[in-house]
């Protein structure tokens, strides 16, 4: 079932360290990884962002049109496109360094969208997180909202200071999906799934954890569920967290679950459609992880 999602957040250029040194270079931002993902999964993505007047703009807009993301009017500006710096270590995974300015302009988004995704830094960096708690509170009478918290320690700083911001979102949003890495580092425990299990108190009908190679959690209305990963040989994990939120609205729709209107619906989900919300997302996750960079697959490569 084909859906219209609204994503809110950064795009940037990707500079990629290699665990060898080498250096490569390719569009990303977790919320365009979103974008991108479901996109190519055939639905209609728009994509409310901010991105340079430069090459490495010029760059973005074009991995966006070839995968038919749609641009909302006011993210393209005459000012340099922001950057992230991944090292990769041995074992595929990244840490960041950002130059990243964000302050969108949400102007021109589409007037009716069965979803609205956040994550990561938009959601908390200011002064563009006040834009996105604006677009959340503006769809939530109409749209399910998904969040991703996707942390940024280099960025976010102490987690006491945006742990309040955080927990704002997580109570706006219906669906609400975090690594185990980013809920240890918010609340300083290794006891990440009842932190995780606790944000159903705030609201959110579906909370959801990624656990890397121990597979994904979700706790519902109607109980823990747990699923096993998706075992591949390993490239690099850049994007794969994106690509699996993507994959778990894309699951929803699947299911007819989007939309305010199917909110109850989504209070009640059952543990065996949550179960099979979890593989979809864990399959899609794990194709992007088996190649490199944030390359999430297309709706063909499923058949």
């Amino acid at each position: 079932m084909t859906v219209r999602i609204l994503i809110a957040g950064e795009a940037l250029t990707d500079i990629v360290i290699e665990a060898d040194g080498t250096h490569r270079e390719h569009p990303g931002g977790s919320p365009l990884n979103v974008a991108v993902a479901l996109s190519r999964l055939g639905h209609d993505a728009h994509l409310l962002t901010r991105i340079g007047s430069d090459a490495r703009g010029d760059e973005i807009r074009a991995h966006l049109a070839e995968s038919g993301v749609v641009l909302t009017p006011g993210s393209s500006l005459d000012q340099p496109t922001s950057t992230a710096e991944a090292t990769l270590d041995a074992q595929g995974a990244a840490t960041y360094t950002f130059d990243l300015v964000w302050d969108p302009d949400a102007s021109g988004l589409p007037e009716q969208v069965d979803a609205v995704h956040t994550s990561s830094i938009a959601a908390v960096q200011a002064p563009g997180a006040s834009t996105v708690e604006d677009v959340l509170r503006r769809y939530r009478d109409r749209s399910t909202i998904s969040y991703d918290p996707n942390a940024r320690p280099t960025l976010m700083g102490d987690p006491a200071s945006v742990r309040g911001l955080i927990e704002a979102n997580i109570a706006l949003s219906d669906v609400v999906k975090a690594s185990d890495e980013d809920v240890a580092w918010l609340y300083g425990t290794d006891d990440v799934e009842d932190a995780v299990a606790s944000w159903l108190d705030h609201g959110p009908p579906l909370t959801i954890l990624t656990r890397g190679s121990e597979g994904a959690v979700a706790f519902a209305r109607s109980g823990r569920v747990q699923v096993s990963p998706v075992v591949v040989d390993a490239v690099d994990s850049v994007g794969a967290g994106d690509t699996f939120s993507a994959g778990v609205l894309d699951a929803l729709a699947d299911k007819s679950l989007l939309g305010a209107e199917h909110r109850l619906e989504l209070e009640a989900i059952p543990s065996n459609e949550v179960a099979s919300v979890l593989r979809r997302a864990s399959a899609l996750a794990a194709i992007t992880v088996s190649r490199a960079g944030a390359n999430p697959p297309w709706s063909h490569e499923l058949d």
